[in-house]
């Protein structure tokens, strides 16, 4: 009977247009394109039903004409200001592909219009401009969105539900996360890119900030919103004739009351990678890859689990779901994305920066992060 009702339920669904599709899409602008991550966002969310692209801001005239010519954009889309495309349409929301130091600038600038924000991480080049982020959407009632390719790997959703949910490891005990590359000069990156990423007032940093926010990131999800009690870190520049103002390899070195942290960022790593172990009292979980998992359990031997999408796709799906859902209220920004964890990240990033610099552990205050 059960069958026979959901039959039809979904075919009155169908036939009344009760689907994402039939939702009216949610009108966004692109806010700069410096970063190289819109060279994937712009031909993924073009064709996507949930999204209506309305305009690009973008001030340099010839970062706009090559986006033009490469995605055969109208150049009446592009627009120097945010100001110049307001006078001309509306919008609900900002994709943000800007430099890591324009992102307070965006924000500060769309909350007073009830825009809402998704960027690129990390959210800030540092923790006071991060605070100031937080004050600015709150101030406006918007929502900050921060968007890491790592929030939308199956592996690690899988991971956080076999030590949160299913409590299969016993109390976490250490994490150790790698990410990485050979370097961004090293696998193309454009100059424009370049130019911010390697400026350590641009970025806030070199690998360091680039890929440790990453593991910060999750680190800090999966101790449940826990701030570490101290940051050690070790940076070094292994190729100052390439990066000469930023490091290049940074390991950072989280403590909490009853585990550790280890965040690897290199712009050294013989290969990509953005991988993660988890271990707990009485297992482990590894993700190798974004859809592969190896768990090994008390009493067992280890297994691989090889991970397949859901064949419904939802609004955790990705970054594009993710942010139509939000502007459409039907969800609040939470875990890997939300500023409240966030801003932890951008403390710990801060602190690991201090540590690296003075040569000695940072102590964090007890309390929440303001």
């Amino acid at each position: 009977m059960r069958i026979c009702v959901a039959a039809v339920l979904l075919w009155v669904g169908i036939s009344f247009g009760w689907s994402q599709e039939a939702k009216p899409p949610v009108t966004y602008a692109i806010m700069g394109l410096a970063h190289d991550h819109a060279n994937g966002f712009i031909p993924r969310a073009r064709n996507r039903p949930e999204l209506q692209l309305a305009g690009i801001v973008e001030p340099n005239q010839e970062l706009a004409a090559h986006y033009a010519r490469q995605f055969n954009l109208p150049t009446n889309l592009f627009s120097p200001s945010l100001e110049a495309l307001l006078a001309r349409t509306n919008i609900q929301a900002v994709a943000t592909f800007t430099s890591t130091f324009q992102h307070r600038q965006v924000v500060e600038k769309c909350a007073p219009r009830g825009i809402h924000v998704m960027m690129e991480k990390p959210l800030a080049v540092s923790l006071a401009d991060a605070r100031a982020i937080a004050a600015a959407a709150k101030k406006g009632g918007i929502q900050v969105i921060v968007n890491y390719e790592t929030t939308w790997y199956l592996g690690n959703e899988n991971a956080y539900a076999i030590v949160h949910d299913q409590h299969a490891i016993g109390d976490v005990r250490k994490i150790v996360v790698h990410d990485g590359h050979r370097g961004p000069k090293e696998i193309g990156c454009s100059p424009a890119f370049l130019e911010w990423l390697t400026d350590p007032v641009l970025n806030g940093g070199g690998a360091l900030t680039d890929f440790g926010c990453y593991g910060a990131d999750l680190i800090t999800w999966l101790m449940d919103g826990q701030r570490p009690t101290s940051v050690l870190a070790l940076t070094q520049h292994i190729k100052p004739e390439v990066y000469p103002k930023v490091e290049d390899e940074a390991t950072i070195l989280l403590a909490y009351p009853q585990a550790q942290g280890i965040i690897q960022a290199s712009w050294n790593w013989p290969f990509d990678r953005k991988d993660m172990e988890v271990y707990g009292r009485t297992g482990y979980v590894l993700v190798p890859q974004r859809d592969l998992l190896r768990v090994r359990k008390a009493g067992a031997e280890e297994s691989e689990l090889k991970l397949l999408p859901p064949p419904v796709p939802g609004p955790l799906t990705d970054e594009i779901a993710y942010l139509a859902a939000v502007v459409r209220g039907e969800i609040q920004p939470s875990g890997l994305s939300s500023i409240e964890l966030n801003l932890i990240v951008a403390e710990i990033l801060d602190a690991a920066r201090q540590s690296a610099q003075a040569g000695k552990r940072i102590d964090l205050p007890t309390g929440p992060s303001q």
